[in-house]
């Protein structure tokens, strides 16, 4: 059940997706607890079908605190699916989105609250000034891939821009409105626009637990963000195509000017082995672009459901 915006509802509702997290339940809701918050608030743990005793634990918080919500998958959908879950059940004027294992610091949200409620911004975002701490590789994939969305789209993603941040109602709504089926949160943040406010801080490590998000996992990520806010990968097919022609071409002229003028016959095999080598690597790689872009369209056309719940409170 959608929870109700207006005078009945807490002012700010913060949207907190979880998976296997149980370690971090009691330690996050007592860190959010200790601050001193400007308005009422209210808790929606998101479980994106938890395999361990996550959900028992915040059902056990919410039992006896009527601060905590939460909302449970079936199975793991993904985070996407889960933030657009509590996106959609949030009440009150205010929205945050934030993660459970403590590196998104509690501490900030009666800054981000009095920033929305007497600087009038729209969206208070958080990125972190450094990735000190992280795997070299993690770090290093990143830098490159905020750097191809720079390249081949024109979202101006902030590079170490975290999903933690708070929103009025109308940019709520205006998130919820993106129907896709394969959500990019981070593109969609900057996609939408509104007057927003960054506040930035230093890499945070987990108090428990241990990340959910292997390497191929965040490489297939960056690669949905890239397909879903930019076509450049079509247009470079298409201009590689004409790049491969245009160094062919003048080979083929040469050739053929060597044989009909000059009597050489044609020997450079090797050449031409290369050649056919190089267009049809040229045509792999187009078609494989042009699969990506395809199963996305396929992804959209059947217009499944983005989650399923399984129960709520």
């Amino acid at each position: 059940m959608k929870m109700p915006v207006g005078q009945n509802a807490p002012a700010l509702t913060i949207v907190v997706p979880v998976f296997n997290e149980c370690e971090c339940i009691r330690t996050y809701v007592e860190a959010v607890a200790a601050q001193t918050m400007p308005c009422e608030w209210k808790l929606l743990f998101v479980d994106d079908g938890s395999t361990d005793g996550t959900l028992a634990a915040i059902k056990e918080i919410a039992s006896s605190d009527r601060r905590v919500h939460y909302i449970s998958f079936p199975r793991n959908f993904g985070k996407e699916a889960a933030l657009l879950a509590g996106l959609e059940h949030s009440g009150g004027d205010l929205v945050a989105t934030m993660d459970v294992d403590m590196q998104d610091p509690p501490s900030l949200l009666p800054e981000m609250t009095r920033a929305i409620r007497e600087e009038k911004f729209d969206v208070v975002a958080t990125r972190r000034t450094t990735r000190k701490g992280e795997p070299l590789l993690r770090s290093l994939f990143a830098h490159l891939f905020y750097k191809t969305m720079r390249c081949f789209s024109d979202l101006e993603l902030v590079e170490g821009a975290r999903d933690y941040r708070m929103m009025t109602r109308k940019v709520v709504d205006a998130i919820v409105s993106m129907q896709e089926r394969d959500r990019f949160i981070k593109g969609i943040f900057p996609w939408i626009g509104f007057k927003t406010k960054w506040i930035d801080y230093e890499y945070v490590p987990r108090t428990t637990g241990s990340t959910k998000w292997s390497f191929w996992k965040l490489f297939v990520y960056g690669v949905d963000g890239v397909l879903s806010f930019s076509t450049a990968p079509l247009r470079s097919v298409a201009f590689g195509g004409i790049l491969a022609f245009a160094a062919a071409f003048p080979l083929l002229v040469f050739m053929l000017v060597r044989h009909f003028a000059l009597g050489r016959p044609f020997t450079e095999c090797a050449v031409l082995a290369y050649l056919i080598a190089f267009l049809a690597s040229m045509q792999t790689l187009a078609v494989g672009i042009f699969g990506l872009y395809l199963a996305k369209i396929h992804r959209e056309s059947t217009r499944r459901p983005h989650f399923v719940i399984a129960e709520q409170a």
